[in-house]
Order: C-alpha cells, then sequence, then structure tokens
C-alpha cells in the first residue's frame, strides 16, 4: 500500500496549491492513503472548521497538527466533533480530541498519530512515555506518525526510539524539508522533516520583509503569507500492510 503524507499547509495560498496538484499525485502515484498536517492551514494561522473541512474534501483522510492546534476560537468544540482531525496525543489528559485515528480501509487498518516534541516547544507530557502508551492500544501494525517538533535531535531520537514499532515517522513543524528520508534498520520509514505546502519564496510562509523586521526590531509586526508561487513538499511511503513494514520512502518537491 501506499501512503502520501503532506507538511504544514500554510494559508489558503498552500491549500489552493494542493487542491490543484494533489488529485493528479494520487492518481499518478496508485496513493491509497493520504494525511496532510493542517495546524496552519487557515487563514492568519491555525485551523478552523473551513478549513478543515477544505483538506478533507480535497482528499485528505486525516488531518493532523500540532502547537497552533487550538489557537482558534472558530476551532471550539472541532477536535471533538471530528473523527480524523487529530491534536498532539501527549496533551495534557482532559483536552479536547485525540490524537490518534484508526482508518478501517477493508483490506487493512491503518493508525495514525499525532505527536509533539517538548524540547523549544510546549510542556507537554513526555512524547517517548505518551508514544509507549498510545501503541499499547493500537491493535494493527500499521501505524504512521506525526512528529511535531522543533529540535532535531529530539525527532532523531523518538525515530530511533520507534524503529520497528511503527512504519513511518514524519517530522513536521519547521516547514524546511530535509534530505535525510530513509527507511531506519527496524523498518520503519523515517524524515525529520517533510516541510511544507505553500509560498516557497518565504520565511516559512510568511513575507520575508515582515520576518525579518521581527527578527531585527524584536517589535510586534502582522504577519502576511507571502505572494510567490507556492510549492508542496510531501513524502510517499511504499509499506507492506500485512507486517506494517515499510519498503519505500520517497521525498516529493511539486512546484
Amino acid at each position: 500500500m501506499k501512503l502520501l503524507f503532506l507538511g504544514d499547509v500554510v494559508g489558503s495560498e498552500g491549500t489552493a496549491f494542493v487542491k490543484d496538484k494533489l488529485w493528479r499525485i494520487k492518481k499518478e502515484r496508485g496513493v491509497d492513503i493520504t494525511v496532510i498536517n493542517g495546524e496552519n492551514s487557515a487563514p492568519g494561522n491555525g485551523i478552523t472548521p473551513a478549513s478543515y473541512n477544505e483538506l478533507i474534501r480535497l482528499g485528505a483522510d486525516v488531518v493532523t497538527t500540532g502547537n497552533h492546534c487550538f489557537r482558534r476560537r472558530e476551532a471550539a468544540g472541532l477536535f471533538e466533533k471530528e473523527e480524523f482531525l487529530l491534536r498532539p496525543v501527549n496533551f495534557p489528559e482532559g483536552v479536547e480530541g485525540k490524537g490518534y485515528t484508526v482508518l478501517d480501509l477493508g483490506m487493512a487498518r491503518v493508525a495514525v498519530v499525532n505527536l509533539m516534541g517538548t524540547v523549544y516547544m510546549d510542556s507537554l507530557d513526555n512524547p517517548f512515555t505518551a508514544i509507549d502508551k498510545v501503541l499499547a492500544q493500537i491493535d494493527t501494525p500499521n501505524i504512521f506518525v506525526d512528529l511535531h517538533a522543533e529540535a532535531t535531535a529530539e525527532k532523531k531520537a523518538l525515530g530511533f526510539y520507534l524503529d520497528g514499532r511503527v512504519t513511518g515517522v514524519f517530522g513536521t513543524h519547521t516547514h524546511v524539508q530535509t534530505a535525510d528520508e530513509t527507511i531506519l534498520p527496524g523498518g520503519t520509514a523515517y524524515i525529520t522533516d517533510v516541510g511544507m505546502a505553500g509560498p516557497e519564496s518565504s520565511v516559512l510562509g510568511i513575507e520575508p520583509e515582515l520576518a525579518i523586521y521581527k527578527m531585527k526590531t524584536r517589535c510586534p509586526v502582522t504577519f502576511k503569507v507571502s505572494s510567490s508561487p507556492c510549492f508542496m513538499n510531501a513524502v510517499l511511503v511504499t509499506f507492506n500492510e500485512r507486517n506494517g513494514r515499510a519498503e519505500a520512502i520517497e521525498r516529493l518537491i511539486i512546484r
């Protein structure tokens, strides 16, 4: 089987680009499952019912998020309502929503887990112990993890920690695609960061001059999504659905 994972979609611009390109990629590559990180899909950051529904309409089977999952008031109750919208599983007990879901495809069941790192990030529950608890509850060998984290060392450590226990570990959050896609020794597909879908000539999707002003002066500024042409970063994983082992991982850049 083949799973396509798209990095952070940035704003309506990134969403429009995904709309234009995703259907062809799925058709040409024979994609069975599509997972999209949508935590920046709403205009102005975060995710809203409208941006979530648009990603589902465009072909996402599961939408993952990260540290911006609860940024928008419009999203209140959304994570409780939608079965295939995830927030990081290591949020404290009592927070709305869930951190993993299982897709029943008939021929196979595929789990998607949303996990967040804690190095240079919010102080959530320990991701190592949190993922152990989750894996004990999942009864399929086909498990994919969106690891939303800042520090590359934490991502690498979690990748090796989960090697042989899950099918794929995909880093998100930095919006910069890394060139280290690999199949780890235990059969787990791994990449430190998938990247993003949004304006390519930008600072993480934002107009460069605004990001420069913020960093140079430390003064508040209203960010604006860059008007430059968009691109889309993704990974395509081929895996054996009988044993959950990844057979290949391909890094994609669509312009």
